[in-house]
């Protein structure tokens, strides 16, 4: 029971991150203009840097543990392949909901990893945790930014719906506790699926939106973004 308790907080505070970062960008209003932009870039690198973090030092290590090496390859590709026929089906349907869709798209396979984390005693569940929480902020930003100019709603709607999505990080925490900390091979495939879509995401979505021609402190985002990743993961492992 205390470990579920951790879980559902650890989940629910990392998605409330999501609602931090559509804040910040309703109320984002920086003059001049230049460094309004350059802040807008570098929020998005800084969240291109934490998933790439989290790929790098928690997913891809734990998810290639119980598969094997062809595995890891098939389902690393089918997680790419399928975030961009996810991107294209949105694309189609002009819908004004992508970065949010692939917001979630991360958001709940690793609130699944997460709470198997937990489960099987290991260590990179608070990490994990910490760095759905950096990712969350750049990318609740990025959503509201998208819906706020491609739709009808009212910013305080956007807010609030991007708000109760924050609760379906508990529920895949709980699900992948009660699930999968006995189905290892079966996490692996979740991480390493998640870790294909994720890459594809980073150069699909946040990597093109941080580029600002004659302006180079954005991708300095992306290194802190890393940063901050890494300095977790340093922590986490003594």
């Amino acid at each position: 029971m205390h470990e579920l308790i951790i879980i559902i907080c650890a989940t629910l505070i990392a998605g409330l991150a999501m609602a931090f970062g559509a804040l910040i960008a309703r109320f984002e209003h920086i003059r001049p203009q230049w460094l309004e932009d350059e802040f807008r870039h570098s929020v998005m690198a800084f969240g291109g840097g934490a998933l790439l973090s989290a790929v790098a030092l928690v997913l891809i290590p734990d998810g290639i543990e119980h598969l094997s090496k062809t595995s890891v390859c098939l389902w690393f590709v089918a997680g790419g392949i399928s975030f961009m026929l996810l991107d294209i089906v949105l694309y189609k349907l002009n819908t004004p909901a992508s970065q949010l869709a692939a917001m979630l798209s991360d958001f709940i396979p690793e609130s699944l990893a997460l709470g198997a984390a937990f489960a099987i005693g290991n260590d990179t569940g608070y990490l994990l945790a910490v760095l759905i929480a950096l990712q969350n902020v750049p990318e609740g930003f990025s959503a509201f930014r998208e819906l706020s100019e491609r739709s009808t709603y009212s910013a305080k709607k956007i807010v609030w719906s991007i708000t109760a999505m924050a609760l379906l990080g508990p529920v895949a925490g709980v699900s992948g506790y009660i699930w999968l900390g006995d189905q290892p091979a079966l996490l692996g495939i979740i991480m390493v699926f998640a870790s294909g879509g994720i890459l594809y995401s980073i150069f699909q979505d946040l990597a093109p939106q941080a580029k600002l021609e004659n302006h180079w402190f954005p991708p300095m985002g992306a290194v802190l973004g890393f940063m901050f990743g890494l300095l977790g993961f340093m922590l986490s492992h003594g």
